[in-house]
């Protein structure tokens, strides 16, 4: 008997993962498959639709129970689906009662969740690094996202928590630790003291000494606070890589989605960043096709890529989300959609070659997640030579790459 888990979305949704295994085996769940689902795109949706259908077909008699964000926004949807047994919302996918209740559908209102509960994991199998969550939520409204209804509200977790996390993290041997949440950058904003990311990030790095490596996940540019470029500019085991929700380069795009930075800003806060940390890399969410895009100001977004120095992109072909109000406006046709995130796509591919030829002949320090693959402190993928023990931390020499990734002397 077993509780598989199969995860799609982001890095938050793979820390749940752990924990919801944990709660439906608590609960007595077993020979069932869970599937944790996203929402942010429609062809993300799609594609936990179908592992649905190929679950059941590939195990008959198990029982499918489906929860995450895209069962938060659709539980209709999935409930109406004959091969899944129970649609479990996100506020309840921790709760013991509703994986053992065996309703159909057990999802209330997340918006009407005011605080965030902690998990207590001790790591996650077959991973060399931790995810540790610290936050849940947003309270903006971009205009094309539909995250806030599948997460609710923000909410964050207290400081002390935090770091006991992380303590008990390292003490299990992960010698890096990621911090997660919805929107990071907002942390703090819901407690009484309103800390800061960055007064999180110092009080970790202080109180956990034999943690080696600290990374953040995706942020918003826009929030990022003093204390946090202070962290990056004089600790070193804050690691020099930020993932950017930037979304488009073009100001009358941002503003139609309704983002909280400008061009100007982008280009400004990754120029700081990189004074401050010069080794610093920089990846980035950008949306292709977003509804009134002309081909000028898709053109703004291929030339941020440049003006970002941006090393990693996270391409977006725009889908209407119902419910959003991107999704009432004019649309582009989808083959547009298509070549423009193609082109993205290559853009991100060349800035990527251009970057690891860069890295020829530098010596970084890596990470190993297996005997043959790690990871630099910039994030960059590494293939080793010989084998090594996973999560060994070591000084090594890029001698070339394969496009991908780097190859280690």
């Amino acid at each position: 008997m077993s509780i598989d888990v199969v995860t799609f979305g982001c890095r938050l949704n793979t820390y749940e993962s752990e924990a919801i295994r944990r709660a439906a085996g608590s609960a007595g769940v077993n020979d069932a498959t869970v599937v944790n689902t996203c929402a942010v795109t429609a062809e993300a949706v799609r594609q936990a639709k179908q592992a649905v259908r190929r679950i059941k077909r590939d195990r008959p008699q198990a029982r499918i129970l489906v929860t995450g964000c895209a069962a938060q926004t659709e539980p209709a949807t999935f409930a109406a689906m004959r091969e899944v047994d129970s649609v479990i919302g996100n506020e309840e996918k921790f709760d013991l009662h509703a994986w053992g209740s065996h309703q159909k559908m057990a999802v209330s209102d997340i918006m009407a969740v005011k605080t965030m509960r902690a998990h207590a994991i001790d790591g996650i199998e077959g991973r060399t690094r931790a995810f540790v969550q610290v936050q849940n939520g947003c309270d903006h409204r971009c205009t094309f996202c539909i995250i806030p209804f599948g997460r609710g509200n923000s909410r964050s977790l207290p400081i002390e928590a935090i770091v006991e996390q992380a303590r008990r993290l390292a003490d299990n041997g992960y010698r890096e630790l990621v911090l997660t949440g919805v929107d990071v950058t907002s942390y703090g904003a819901d407690l009484p003291e309103r800390p800061r990311l960055g007064v999180l990030v110092k009080r970790i790095l202080n109180n956990v000494p034999d943690l080696a490596r600290l990374r953040l996940s995706s942020i918003d540019s826009a929030e990022a606070d003093c204390d946090l470029f202070d962290a990056f500019a004089n600790e070193p085991r804050l690691m020099p890589h930020l993932h950017l929700s930037l979304q488009s380069g073009d100001e009358l795009i941002l503003k139609r989605m309704k983002r909280r930075h400008s061009r100007r800003d982008a280009i400004a806060f990754c120029a700081k960043l990189r004074r401050l940390r010069p080794d610093i890399a920089f990846g980035a969410d950008i949306i292709a096709g977003f509804p009134t895009e002309t081909e000028h100001m898709f053109v703004r977004s291929l030339d941020l890529v440049d003006e970002c120095g941006l090393t990693q992109l996270h391409v977006f072909p725009f889908s209407p989300r119902p419910g959003t109000p991107a999704a009432r406006m004019p649309q582009l046709h989808r083959a547009v959609i298509k070549e423009r995130a193609r082109r993205l796509r290559d853009k991100g591919d060349m800035a990527l070659r251009q970057h690891l030829d860069r890295e020829i002949g530098v010596r970084r320090r890596v990470l190993a997640e297996s005997e043959a693959l790690g990871r630099t402190e910039q994030f960059m993928p590494v293939r080793l030579a010989g084998s090594i023990q996973a999560g060994a931390i070591l000084d090594l020499t890029m001698k070339a790459h394969d496009g991908r990734r780097l190859l280690a002397a």
